[in-house]
């Protein structure tokens, strides 16, 4: 299933997707794609919920609907960096050992057509088209590869937007060169394991302004994604509904500034196998 949230921000009901241009709306059955939903396995319900509305006609069309991001606001969202070697290599440093771990502020996510805001001071806005992973029960210490697999709640497309002069010229920790609002767009669909097969096995790609900045697969990632929740169950508790952002390949802004970081009007968009296409324009804030 695509899960979505449709409403303006703040306001977002829970529906599925059943088509590129339609919806069914289950707020009625569902309060959020949030914690208690991931905890208490509600996706199984959805299914026969859905077709019976579709038989039954209640379907909406999705033209003129905003999309928020497919899940609500989450416990935390964890990144890993340098986990494509090509981005390693054009960013400056070697390929790690164990995964790069680092955190966003859960409150940046944003929906898949929403504005990028370029925050005060920024000087350096980047972006990067990433794998994300929603976690569908509580994980710790998790033994095996199969553990792990069984502990995902979805897949979405996710753009972590940064500010790389916050993130690498001010001192302290990444986190506040990732962290401002709208700097983590999300969606349009959460997809469900069983629609997507082998995660190891998807296409990105990203534009700016029309414009191929990134294109690869996630087979080139240096640490899978059932690696990766394996490990990190290691060193903390991974909550129902945590976001886990994946890695970026190689043709951000950062490695090579003859592309340009991203300036007011600029569009960018990207794309994953299977999970859609979002739509952002950066904007300045103003207030």
């Amino acid at each position: 299933m695509k899960l979505v949230r449709v409403g303006e921000p703040g306001a977002e009901k829970p529906a599925v997707a059943v088509s590129e241009e339609h919806y069914v709306d289950v707020s009625d059955r569902i309060t959020d794609y949030d914690s208690a939903f991931f905890a208490s396995d509600g996706h199984r319900e959805l299914g026969a919920l859905v077709r019976q509305r579709i038989d039954s006609g209640a379907v909406e069309p999705l033209a003129g609907r905003r999309l928020g991001p497919p899940i609500a606001r989450p416990h935390q969202i964890l990144c890993i960096g340098m986990n494509y070697a090509e981005h390693a290599l054009e960013s400056g440093a070697a390929v790690a050992a164990e995964p790069v771990i680092f955190n966003k502020a859960p409150n940046c996510i944003s929906g898949p057509h929403d504005d990028i805001i370029r925050p005060r001071g920024s000087e350096k806005l980047d972006y990067e088209v990433e794998l994300g992973v929603v976690i569908g029960t509580r994980a710790r210490y998790l033994s095996d590869d199969e553990a792990a697999a069984a502990a995902i709640g979805g897949y979405l497309a996710v753009n972590d937007v940064s500010e790389r002069a916050f993130q690498l010229e001010r001192c302290g920790q990444w986190v506040k060169g990732k962290s401002c609002e709208s700097f983590n767009p999300c969606g349009p669909y959460l997809v469900t394991p069983d629609e997507i097969g082998d995660p190891q096995d998807l296409q990105l790609w990203l534009t700016v302004n029309g414009e191929k900045r990134q294109a690869s697969s996630t087979r080139h990632m240096v640490f899978g994604v059932v690696e990766i929740i394996r490990y990190l169950s290691h060193f903390m508790v991974l909550e129902p509904g945590d976001l886990i952002n994946t890695g970026t390949p190689s043709g951000v802004a950062l490695g090579c500034e003859e592309r340009g970081y991203l300036r007011d009007g600029d569009v960018v968009e990207l794309g994953i196998t299977g999970l859609g296409t979002q739509r952002n324009q950066v904007v300045e804030r103003k207030e």
